[in-house]
């Protein structure tokens, strides 16, 4: 894969992860506003553990058959309708399961939450399951044959419809109807995406000839790569999320919890964007070592390590200094006393990207496993920890826990991706990075405070913070040229 087509890619998947982004937090801002602290609480813990589900279980196989469908759809494009087939049977009937297995517990998770009123709303939410997971399903299918383009039009059309969902459905029925609204935007998509699917690219699937006999594909392949990079899911799900159901199970204190839960929304914005990097290494890495292609692998993982090396430290100190106005500007003053649990959260956000698009490098190279056991760990680490501290230290030691463990998983991860992929990381590459991000650290002290004005100052931070690459030679030409040419296109 070539530096241009890694970078063109991730930059129209990272243009529609930000507007998705942005939409998201418009959402959070607007639901946060109009519920007020407590609801959103009770808000964000349904929506969060409903996702939590489907992401943790339902994207298993949708996963697996789009690393398959990466290895055959350039050679056999008639292979491509029998593992859709197979995926689409085997994930129905796990989603339908779910759903009414996660309606009939409503009222057992209300009580481990020790709020019963709760079992209302996860009933309500229970019908977000299958409407996702059917959004979901069409966009890991277009990660398989490679429709980036098509995946960055159906993100843009979400972001806008569970925009006006959410928001409308929030103002006129509070609570309950921003849980409609989570269950009406996705399932709009799906509409689309099965329309797209049908009248435009199954008709080019159905002409393409194939340049190989495609092998039989047997549905336990989906099941035996599906299985471990479930449990990943389970587990990193639990490890990022657990110190907010602590939050809430610990201090019995909704406006806490409400609090917390914007800090760590907000806080997690860098993650968000890097999703798109783990979209194009998956099937990116499944077809290079399809082919046994090592070499193209190890330069696949480092261009994708640099990239984070040089984005992910000046997002975190921007956010870091720069959090109580961020938090205000989002969800409205009250809401600023999250900053400092916020200014801890993101060094460990950043932290956790690292690891999340390293175990998409390993799931690509077949290596599901690393990440499992990577991230079972983290979760056991992060909830010994979050039960301790936040006990001490109430949602500042929820955050801290959340860091100290990001850190563990990231440094584990970077040692086991050096030892299968190769050195791939540059000492002279961290310590220059090093030294540009001390630097808007130290001109970051000289600079008055306001609401508004750090959008300023954050502009001028990261020209200073880039200038500073350029002149330390990390950043080069070919890295300008290669941005440049992206925008011609």
């Amino acid at each position: 894969m070539s530096k241009q087509y890694l970078a063109r890619s991730i930059f129209w998947l990272t243009i529609s992860e930000i507007i998705f982004n942005i939409s998201g937090y418009i959402i959070h801002s607007g639901v946060g506003r109009i519920l007020g602290p407590a609801d959103y609480g009770r808000y964000g813990l349904v929506i969060t553990l409903t996702t939590m589900i489907i992401v943790l279980i339902g994207n298993g196989i949708p996963t697996a058959m789009s690393k398959f469908l990466s290895e055959v759809f350039e050679k056999s494009p008639s292979a491509i309708r029998a593992i859709k087939k197979q995926a689409l049977i085997i994930q129905s009937l796990l989603i339908g399961s779910i759903t009414i297995l996660f309606f009939l517990l409503a009222p057992i998770l209300s009580a481990a939450l020790g709020d019963p009123s709760l079992t209302k709303l996860f009933r309500i939410s229970s019908l977000i399951i299958p409407s996702f997971a059917a959004a979901s399903f069409y966009f890991y299918y277009l990660t398989g044959i490679h429709r980036f383009d098509l995946q960055a039009m159906l993100k843009t059309v979400r972001s806008v419809a569970r925009v006006f969902f959410i928001l409308m459905l929030a103002r006129i029925f509070g609570i309950e109807g921003s849980v409609y609204g989570y269950i009406a935007a996705p399932f709009f998509v799906f509409l689309i995406a099965l329309n797209i699917d049908r009248f435009f690219i199954a008709e080019k699937i159905e002409k393409a000839p194939d340049k190989k006999k495609p092998a039989e594909f047997h549905w336990k392949k989906l099941i035996n790569y599906a299985w471990p990079f479930t449990l990943f899911l389970l587990f990193y799900e639990i490890m990022i999320s657990i110190d907010l159901y602590l939050v809430k199970s610990i201090t019995g204190n909704d406006y806490l919890t409400g609090i917390y839960n914007g800090a760590l929304t907000v806080g997690r914005i860098p993650y968000y964007l890097f999703y798109a990097l783990t979209i194009v290494l998956l099937p990116t890495i499944s077809k290079t070592t399809s082919q046994n292609n090592s070499k193209e692998t190890r330069k696949t993982v480092q261009k994708a390590t640099r990239l984070m090396l040089i984005l992910l430290p000046i997002g975190a100190i921007l956010m870091s200094i720069f959090a109580s106005p961020i938090l205000s500007i989002f969800y409205g003053n009250e809401y600023a006393a999250g900053a400092g649990s916020m200014q801890i959260l993101v060094f460990g956000v950043c932290a956790l990207t690292v690891f999340y698009v390293l175990s998409f490098a390993f799931s690509g190279a077949g290596k599901v496993g690393i990440p499992m056991w990577i991230a079972f760990g983290g979760m056991i680490i992060n909830i010994i920890l979050s039960y301790v501290l936040i006990q001490k230290y109430g949602i500042t030691g929820a955050a801290a826990a959340t860091t100290i463990t990001s850190f563990f998983v990231m440094l584990v991860s970077l040692y086991l991706a050096k030892k299968e992929f190769g050195s791939f990381i540059k000492l002279k590459s961290i310590a220059r990075i090093t030294v540009a991000s001390f630097s808007v650290i130290a001109i970051s002290v000289f600079l008055p405070s306001g609401k508004y004005i750090f959008i300023l100052w954050s502009i001028l931070l990261s020209a200073s913070y880039f200038t500073a690459l350029y002149l330390l030679k990390e950043l080069d030409k070919e890295d300008l040229s290669v941005f440049n040419r992206i925008l011609k296109k």
